[in-house]
Parts: structure tokens; sequence; C-alpha cells
């Protein structure tokens, strides 16, 4: 199956004539399915069994297949680790480094050269119905940008990278964005 990356999220099922094709390689092929793996050890039981709520360690570490270990935890209201990872902060880091990502995808098969990115990205859970859940995420990018771009297409690209971003399409809460665009000085 042929993925076509100048319209977010459409497949096509032939692949262009090569005289036909973008010489940067906008269509590529991409599978249908995409599985993903990782690996989680609980390495709190070193200190102890979980003998009650308040006394047993949260502490854990996460792999996926040749890439470093990461050490996580609990949010400390849960009683967690502080200097820690938790799995709330890693959902909100995986909103925005998808958006990131699909971001600079757009941009540059859009002839947009971004010389910087940053993004202070956050996320709300709520008590609904008696159980803790995300409600909403934001994203706050700050692009920079080369002296002669488009701006209002910089700008625009970010609701392609969001409505392109897998990560948000696959959560049931609204991840919304608020960017910046500034060109390089």
């Amino acid at each position: 199956m042929l993925y076509d990356t100048t319209s977010r999220g459409r497949f096509v099922s032939t692949r262009p004539k090569a005289e036909g094709r973008p010489a940067d390689g906008v269509y590529f092929e991409m599978a249908s399915q995409h599985d993903y793996q990782a690996t989680v050890t609980w390495t709190g039981a070193s200190n102890g069994p979980t003998t009650s709520y308040q006394a047993y360690s949260r502490e854990y570490e996460f792999q996926s297949p040749n890439k470093p270990t990461v050490r996580g935890s609990a949010d400390p209201h849960f009683r967690g680790d502080a200097t820690r990872y938790n799995p709330e902060e890693l959902l909100v880091v995986a909103l925005s480094t998808c958006h990131l990502l699909s971001y600079l995808a757009d941009c540059a098969r859009a002839g947009v050269q971004v010389g910087a990115y940053e993004d202070d990205a956050s996320g709300t859970m709520t008590l609904q119905n008696v159980t803790l859940r995300f409600c909403d995420g934001l994203l706050r990018p700050r692009v920079t940008v080369a002296p002669g771009t488009d701006m209002a297409k910089a700008q625009a690209l970010h609701e392609s990278a969001h409505h392109g971003c897998f990560i948000a399409n696959s959560v049931n809460f609204p991840v919304r964005h608020v960017a910046t665009v500034t060109v390089a000085s």
C-alpha cells in the first residue's frame, strides 16, 4: 500500500509513474498496520511486596528493542518518585513529539525551512464519573523559520500536522495547539 504524504492520512493503491513522481520521494510504501513493543519491569519489587497501598514502590523501567532503558514511577500524587517520568507525562510527550515530527515532515514537503522548534505541552486530567482521565491536551509549539518563508503556510501546516498525528488521532480527548511561528533573525 502507498501513502500519499501530501494528503495526510490517505492511502493510495497505485504508485504514480516514475516521470510523474516528485523528486523528493513524496510517495512511499506504508504498511496498513504497524506494531510496537515495549517491556515494562516493576523494579520496585526489590523494596518489598505490595503489602499495603502506602508501602510498595512505584518504580519501574521500560525499554523497546535496541533502545536504552527508561526509569519511571507513578506521579507523586499517587505516591511516586518525582524524579522519574510518569505515564501521564509520557502521554503528553507522545502527543507533543508526534505533532513535532508530523509538522517537520509537512514543512519539508512544503518547502518551509524550520530552524528551531520547542513545545511547552501540557495535559489535564479531571475526575469524571469517579474515574480520573485526561480531558484535554494543549500543545504550544514555538517555531522559527527561515527568512522569506510564507508565514501563513508555516502556520497552516500546524493544522495539517495535527490531523496527521497518529497519537492525537488515537486518544479520546481533544488535543489543541496554539502555535507561534517567527522568522529567524
